[in-house]
């Protein structure tokens, strides 16, 4: 991959304001991550910052409904370009394996990914929402779901990446969120990790938002993350 495994999380309240930051850093990211606070603000045409930036997209829009309606959604978002969906794996496997099968019927380039647990929740949150155990297991329990219904890709923060490796193998596509630089702050991200740490814990993408949208030089905040992204392979790679 020549350009960083960086998913930059396109968290805007403006086209213009995305559209500018992206291209700014756009030579040490690998991917736009395109949310709900901009997809609602500017609707479907924001998928085209892809075309614009030569970028792939993850439209990060986290479907959970019943199957049909998240089947139908699926296939907009691959009619609109986008190279990653994000579904709730607690959907229930009906509407995982329609997901998928609607995605493979449309012929594009469209892949599902499976959110498993979200990273602003932790044990307490869980127990709240009636999900037992920690979160590795309810995360483990939700991967394995996803897997068995077609699922290749998977979010999951940097706490449970080594284990759903272990579980998944290399068959599965790990993107993790809740990334920070050492320095940087937390907000409201409960479960995470350097981007070196997530990388050597199995990794294959890692997602950074604020720590570059919100940096005095995002140019050079993306590039750092990037050289620990390399660093963290180099450590990991067998010797």
């Amino acid at each position: 991959m020549a350009r960083a495994p960086v998913a930059f999380a396109l968290d805007f309240a403006s086209v213009d304001s995305a559209r500018a930051a992206a291209a700014r850093v756009a030579s040490e990211i690998g991917m736009i991550k395109i949310g709900l606070e901009l997809f609602v603000h500017a609707g479907p045409q924001v998928v085209a910052l892809g075309q614009e930036l030569a970028l792939p997209v993850f439209l990060d829009l986290k479907l959970h409904d019943i199957p049909e309606t998240v089947e139908r959604a699926v296939a907009q978002a691959s009619n609109l370009g986008a190279s990653l969906v994000t579904v709730h794996a607690s959907g229930g496997r009906a509407m995982l394996r329609r997901a998928v099968s609607r995605a493979a019927a449309e012929g594009g380039s469209l892949s599902v990914c499976a959110v498993t647990v979200l990273t602003s929740l932790d044990h307490e949150d869980l127990s709240d929402v009636g999900m037992a155990g920690p979160p590795t297991q309810a995360v483990t329990r939700l991967a394995r779901i996803a897997y068995d219904e077609g699922v290749r890709w998977f979010v999951c923060s940097p706490a449970e990446v080594r284990a759903v490796r272990e579980l998944l193998g290399d068959q599965a596509v790990l993107v993790t969120p809740g990334v920070r630089p050492a320095e940087a702050a937390r907000g409201d991200q409960k479960r995470v990790a350097t981007p070196e740490q997530a990388i050597q814990d199995g990794a294959d993408w890692v997602v950074v938002g604020r720590p570059i949208r919100d940096a005095a030089d995002p140019l050079a905040a993306a590039r750092g993350i990037a050289e620990s992204i390399r660093a963290g392979r180099a450590m990991s790679a067998p010797t």
